[in-house]
């Protein structure tokens, strides 16, 4: 029997998900796009069996709908995938990173002998579009499910064995917790690392010398503040509520930290860094979650000619992929030494082996 599985919005998301299905037993891919350009980046990539314009052509008998769309496309796409005769028992999922204004979306509206099960795999990438695709962006991320009471647990299960070929652990949440959760570990990051980006940068207004010295430790620890605005836009516009609350709390901690700088409290300090160490020490490792993770090297470089170029052309012999490559001139904790980037923790562990053999001083 083939299933037919329909990709709305083929870009890095919709993208992967479909090279993790893509010539798997018996699957017949079918990739959508309402924009001629990307359509044909799709074609060319070869991620899909079908590409189409249409979305009756791409609705038409799937299994599977996979909405692979901004947030703020989401309820539209269900509104106009509700009046269409679609297959009885057809799942229809979604990528977004909200999950309770579609799941509410999809429950007010009538779609019969349909099933809506939303989604949210936890992974990303810097990159974007059909050409940033990976069949490996999921393995060993979160993958979110949020199914609604009225789901029965067939349609549910059917869902969740077409998504072990991604190689996720696969988690299941209400819709309203994901987005409390979600919130805290994504979305106020995010709006953290932007005011503290821009506060940095009206301090530069002032003097240039902010961003000179800015290397190193401000650029990584703020590296998010680069994310599309329009895409954060519609995700944090979609969580309103709940980051309205986290934003409240996030102010009580400020105020917190404020009162311990004015009353000279070193203990307090202490203890809320005590705190935080703690907890940190707690957190997976290599474990991919909401924000995308980055695998960098630090070597400890000799100021030589050629060690540059020698190490890699060594990563290079080996089919070592290195994403980026930097001499960091001033970081305060590990001073002069090349930054080595990596899209994939396997080509780090290589890398960090190989480099070793050769002598050089390598760390994480």
């Amino acid at each position: 029997m083939t299933i037919k599985i329909a990709i709305f919005g083929v870009g890095l998301i919709g993208g992967s998900l479909a090279l993790s299905f893509k010539g798997k037993p018996g699957i017949t891919l079918v990739g959508h796009s309402h924009n001629a350009e990307s359509m044909q980046q799709v074609k060319d990539r070869g991620v899909v069996d079908i590409a189409t314009m249409s979305i009756e052509e791409a609705a038409l008998d799937a299994d599977f709908i996979f909405l692979c769309v901004p947030v703020s496309q989401l309820e539209p796409y269900l509104h106009r995938l509700s009046s269409l005769k679609l297959k009885p028992g057809c799942i229809i999922t979604d990528v977004g990173s909200t999950k309770a204004s579609v799941a509410a979306c999809a429950q007010a509206i009538t779609l019969p002998g349909v099933y809506f099960i939303g989604g949210h795999p936890m992974a990303g990438s810097e990159r974007s579009g059909v050409a940033a695709a990976s069949t490996f962006l999921f393995e060993n991320a979160y993958y979110v499910l949020t199914p609604s009471s009225n789901v029965p647990e067939e349609a549910y299960k059917r869902l969740e064995n077409l998504l072990a070929y991604t190689k996720a652990h696969i988690v299941r949440v209400e819709p309203g917790l994901h987005d409390e959760i979600v919130g805290a570990i994504s979305h106020l990051p995010h709006i953290i690392a932007v005011a503290l980006v821009n506060q940095v940068c009206d301090y530069n207004d002032r003097n240039p010398l902010y961003r000179q010295l800015a290397a190193g430790g401000f650029r990584d620890i703020t590296r998010i503040a680069s994310s599309d605005p329009v895409i954060w836009r519609d995700i944090l516009l979609s969580n309103r509520e709940v980051l309205l609350k986290l934003l409240k709390d996030w102010k009580t901690y400020m105020d917190e930290f404020l009162e311990l700088l004015q009353n000279e409290d070193g203990e307090g300090i202490v203890e809320a860094f005590g705190k935080a160490n703690r907890f940190r020490r707690e957190l997976p490792e290599r474990r991919k979650g909401a924000i995308s993770s980055l695998y960098d090297l630090y070597i400890d470089v000799p100021d030589t000619p050629g060690v540059i170029g020698h190490i890699a052309t060594e990563l290079g012999i080996r089919q070592i992929n290195l994403s980026n490559m930097q001499i960091i001139e001033s970081r305060e904790d590990v001073p002069g030494v090349m930054r080595l980037s990596f899209r994939q923790e396997g080509d780090m562990e290589r890398a960090k082996e190989h480099l070793s053999t050769l002598g050089y001083t390598v760390y994480l």
